[in-house]
């Protein structure tokens, strides 16, 4: 049977977006004209602060020490768990080489960026977990310069926790900014800081906007859009769990789209009539932004089976997937369009939110048929090398000369003739295209 929509959205994260690209776009050229005078007058007009921008490292400190010593412990353990799973991706990924054919040998080496520059939002909420997923995997990558920026608060500045984070976790430089003004300091290298190679973290469409347009002058983990989250769920799931990990989700924002795709019509209205009266506990924010959430983008698709549970999912290829069905191998197996996959309703995506290891920076908007998260990867460039003996490049020279005339490129082929011709002096060969 076909799909059956018990709940459809109104609307979606591309068509509810604004239009913000010629506003970024002033302002980043603004500040790359005007320097750091157009970026604190941002800072000051759009955050209401006009204290210091990079923090010293007397303020570090004085933040640390103003940190529970409980909190101290709970941010160490994340990182600590994020910087294991780094360094297991970064051993994936080995300097190699290969003899190609006799006498010519290719290689790749692994080599992390100089600088990277790392956007923690500090606007509904304070984002403590971003400073550790995007600090500890430039820290683990072996990138030289970390910045972290993030949003300082009217007459206060960073949240002490944001603090304490970034510098446990490895950050070079802090610094109080936020918003366009912050990626565009880190790009263009204000405040005495270096020019980042590489910009990563979330934030919000003026942020994710900003990242886009100076795309290619600097490299960025991803375009984000709105966080996205999607629960495939059987007949044995607890209702009450799916219902509340869906709204642990929508109270990202107002559009946060969430979506549960079941086989089982019992469990699907059973969670319907649940997720209001969970919403309505919420604290008052995080209440509106559920509320507009699940209203406007929520979706809750019924299917026929779980084949075609997983081919949905596919089709939505959400950054967080849950499965809380039975037989987790074959929805492992199955499943191919995610940012991060939580198998089994004994973790959940707010387990990965913060603190079991894997990052929490991934694609959204559907971006996962084709990219995956953050990872020590983003941080490094996989380059190629070769070397070769004189016999080696013969059979390559002449391949190389012949292929270059067939192109029209003769320049090329007489790289590889001059070659031939000094190496092997006393031999001739046939260099001509063959068509």
């Amino acid at each position: 049977m076909p799909r059956e929509y018990l709940k459809k959205a109104t609307k979606s994260a591309r068509t509810d977006a604004a239009d913000v690209s010629q506003t970024v776009s002033a302002m980043l050229s603004d500040i790359e004209q005007g320097g750091e005078d157009a970026a604190r007058r941002y800072a000051t007009q759009l955050d209401g602060y006009d204290g210091p921008i990079v923090l010293s490292a007397d303020a570090i400190a004085e933040a640390c020490a103003r940190v529970p010593q409980g909190l101290r412990d709970d941010i160490t353990f994340a990182r600590d768990n994020v910087r294991s799973f780094a360094e297991m991706q970064k051993q994936s990924v080995q300097d190699t080489h290969t003899e190609v054919v006799p006498g010519l040998i290719a290689g790749q080496k692994a080599i992390p960026c100089n600088a990277a520059g790392c956007y923690i939002p500090g606007g509904r909420y304070s984002h403590v977990a971003s400073a550790i997923m995007t600090v500890t995997t430039a820290k683990v990558a072996g990138v030289r310069h970390i910045t972290a920026c993030s949003p300082p608060r009217p007459d206060v500045g960073l949240p002490p926790a944001i603090i304490f984070a970034a510098h446990l976790c490895g950050a070079d430089s802090i610094l109080a900014m936020g918003g366009v003004q912050g990626i565009a300091a880190m790009t263009f290298g204000l405040f005495g800081l270096p020019r980042a190679d590489i910009l990563a973290g979330p934030g919000n469409q003026y942020v994710a906007e900003a990242k886009r347009i100076l795309y290619g002058r600097v490299g960025i983990d991803m375009v984000a859009g709105p966080t996205d989250s999607l629960i495939l769920a059987d007949a044995t799931a607890d209702p009450h769990i799916v219902a509340t990990d869906l709204v642990s989700q929508a109270e990202h924002g107002y559009n946060s789209p969430v979506w549960l795709v079941t086989d089982n019509r019992a469990l699907a209205q059973d969670v319907a009539r649940r997720v209001p009266a969970l919403i309505a506990t919420l604290p008052a924010l995080n209440r509106e932004n559920a509320e507009a959430a699940w209203r406007d983008y929520a979706e809750i698709i019924l299917c026929d089976d779980r084949e075609d549970m997983a081919a949905c999912s596919d089709a939505y290829a959400p950054e967080h997937l849950t499965v809380q069905a039975a037989d987790l191998d074959w929805w492992l197996d199955r499943l191919t369009c995610y940012g991060s996959l939580f198998l089994g309703e004994e973790t959940t995506v707010s387990y990965g939110d913060k603190a079991t290891g894997t990052n929490h920076v991934l694609p959204t908007s559907g971006a996962a048929k084709y990219t995956g998260g953050l990872s020590v990867h983003k941080y490094m460039k996989v380059v190629t090398w070769q070397r070769a003996t004189r016999a080696g490049s013969k059979s390559v020279a002449a391949a190389t000369a012949r292929i270059s005339r067939v192109e029209g490129m003769e320049g090329h082929a007489r790289s590889a003739d001059v070659r031939l011709a000094k190496y092997f002096p006393d031999e001739h060969f046939d260099l001509a295209a063959q068509t």
